[in-house]
């Protein structure tokens, strides 16, 4: 994220949890321009990132798995978790 690998990294932290370099109020940005039609509703959304928050794949906000952030792909409806499809169903 900012380059300090001198940090350790932070397992089962979300984005919005550790922001060090203002990535995160981009991030916040573009789920905020997700047309409502494709984004998850809040209950939804939050349900999402508890399952990811719990994940043993979660480090520093990002999926070890697929590499995504996953506060975006967890408000976008179409999305599923990389580990088990139908996780968040």
């Amino acid at each position: 994220m900012d380059g300090d690998y001198s940090r350790p990294r932070c397992k089962r932290c979300l984005l919005s949890e550790i922001d060090r370099d203002g990535t995160y109020r981009t991030v916040l940005e573009y789920i905020s321009s997700l047309d409502d039609s494709i984004r998850c509703d809040k209950d939804e959304y939050s349900a999402r990132l508890a399952i990811c928050r719990a994940c043993e794949h979660l480090t520093d906000g990002m999926c070890a798995l697929c590499g995504c952030f996953v506060e975006v792909r967890a408000a976008k409806q179409a999305q599923n978790c990389p580990d088990i499809p139908h996780r968040w169903e």
